[in-house]
């Protein structure tokens, strides 16, 4: 027969290991939720897109090509095909950091 006091201790013990536990996951949670606000926050203040957002929509963009799913693949917009080709001239720009 197992004596109470080391039950006592086990149980104890679990409850420990389930509370520490508990606290880094929230605590990676919260960690993972700050990193996207700031990612979020950064991108509107510079006004590009965030990485995540591009991920996002790198698999959106495949899953409507048709790369995932079973049906056939999504016909391309008519403005992505429209066949305007715009001529511009190319200009080498002169990066001033690197030359000091």
């Amino acid at each position: 027969m197992n004596n109470p006091l080391s039950q006592i201790f086990r149980f104890i013990l679990k409850l420990v290991f389930a509370l520490s536990a508990a606290v880094l996951a929230v605590g990676l949670l919260l960690v993972a939720l700050t990193v996207f606000a700031l990612s979020l926050l950064k991108s509107w203040i510079t006004g590009q897109k965030s990485a995540p957002l591009m991920a996002f929509a790198h698999f959106q963009k495949f899953s409507q090509a048709g790369m995932w799913t079973r049906g056939p693949a999504r016909q391309p917009s008519p403005k992505a095909a429209s066949g305007q080709v715009i001529d511009v001239e190319a200009r080498e720009l002169q990066d001033e950091r690197r030359e000091s």
